[in-house]
C-alpha cells in the first residue's frame, strides 16, 4: 500500500507539474518572441496553462499520454510485486483524473478504462547495486508520438549517408514533416545505432536529460547544438504558427550497431514535457527529482 501511494504521487506530479527546466525554457522562448506576434501569444497561453495545472493539481494536457516507467531496483526486490503496485497506482491515478483512460486493445478496439493492459503501463526493469529503488516516469502524448520517425541509412531520397551528416539530414526531415502536429515546440530525442527496437528505446531515454545539457561526447554535444540552431531556423514555431522557437532542445545518443545496419530513430516530445523521478531510500525517505 505504501509503495502504491508513493507511485500515485509520482504520477500526480508528472501529470500536473511541468519540470522547472522545461518551464524556464518555455519562458525564454516567450521572451525571445516578437512583441504582438502569434508566437508570443501562444507561449503566453502555454505558460498560463502550466501555472493553472500546478495550482489546481490538474493535468497539463488533456492527453495524459502513454505511461512509461524505468525502474532501477536493489537486489532482493521482486519485479512482479513492483509491477502490481504500479498497476494499482495507475488505476487509482485514472480514477482521480490524473490520467485519462488511454489503453486501447488494438484487436477489439475496447478501452480498458484504467490505463492497464498488455504493456500498459510499459515498464523497463534494471537490478543495480544501490540500496534504494528509483522510478523514472515519462508520460508520452499520442500526438507527439505520431510524428516520431525512424530512418535506415543510407537514404537515397534525402542523399543521407552513413555518417553524422546523414543523421543531420534525416532529423531535419523528421522535424520539417512534423510541422506543428506534435504540439510544437517539441524536444527532439535521437537514438543512433542498435536495431530498430533498441534505436527507438535509446531515443526516448534521452528525454530524462535536463534542458540545456549536452552529451558527454564532445562530437555529439557540438552536433546537438548545431541541430537546435538549424531546427529553430525552420520557422515552424509553436503549434506550427511560425516563429523563432520550433524545438526546445535536441538530445542525441549513439550505440553500437551491426555492420549491415544504420538506424536513426527520432522521438518527438511535445511542449508538455512530462517526466519525473522518485527515489525511495533504504530508510524510507522519498526524494523527487524533475
Amino acid at each position: 500500500m505504501e509503495l502504491k501511494n508513493h507511485i500515485l504521487e509520482l504520477i500526480r506530479r508528472a501529470s500536473t507539474d511541468l519540470p522547472p527546466d522545461v518551464e524556464e525554457r518555455l519562458k525564454r522562448a516567450y521572451e525571445e518572441a516578437d512583441e504582438g506576434s502569434t508566437e508570443k501569444s501562444v507561449f503566453n497561453v502555454i505558460l498560463e496553462n502550466v501555472k493553472l495545472a500546478r495550482e489546481n493539481s490538474t493535468p497539463i494536457c488533456q492527453d495524459t499520454g502513454h505511461v512509461i516507467f524505468y525502474v532501477n531496483y536493489p537486489y532482493g526486490m521482486k519485479e512482479w510485486e513492483i509491477t502490481e503496485e504500479i498497476k494499482k497506482a495507475t488505476i487509482e491515478a485514472t480514477e482521480k483524473n490524473y490520467l485519462r483512460p488511454n489503453a486501447v486493445d488494438p484487436v477489439t478496439g475496447k478501452n480498458s478504462g484504467n490505463n492497464v493492459g498488455k504493456n500498459a503501463p510499459y515498464i523497463t526493469y534494471h537490478c543495480w547495486d544501490k540500496d534504494y529503488i528509483e522510478f523514472k516516469l515519462m508520460l508520452k502524448g499520442g500526438g507527439s508520438e505520431n510524428v516520431g520517425a525512424q530512418y535506415k541509412l543510407p537514404n537515397a531520397e534525402l542523399k543521407a549517408g552513413r555518417d553524422l551528416e546523414g543523421v543531420r539530414k534525416v532529423i531535419i526531415d523528421a522535424v520539417t514533416k512534423a510541422q506543428g502536429f506534435g504540439c510544437a515546440p517539441g524536444t527532439i530525442g535521437v537514438g543512433i545505432g542498435g536495431d530498430r527496437g533498441v534505436s527507438y528505446l535509446l531515443s526516448k531515454k534521452t528525454f530524462f536529460r535536463k534542458m540545456g545539457s549536452n552529451n558527454e561526447n564532445p562530437v555529439l554535444a557540438e552536433f546537438e547544438d548545431r541541430l537546435e540552431k538549424e531546427l529553430n531556423e525552420l520557422g515552424i514555431g509553436p503549434m506550427g504558427f511560425g516563429g523563432k522557437t520550433t524545438v526546445l532542445d535536441v538530445f542525441v545518443d549513439a550505440q553500437h550497431r551491426h555492420p549491415a545496419t544504420y538506424y536513426v530513430s527520432v522521438s518527438y516530445m511535445c511542449w508538455a514535457f512530462r517526466r519525473k523521478t522518485m527515489r525511495i531510500m533504504s530508510n524510507g525517505e522519498v526524494e523527487y527529482d524533475d
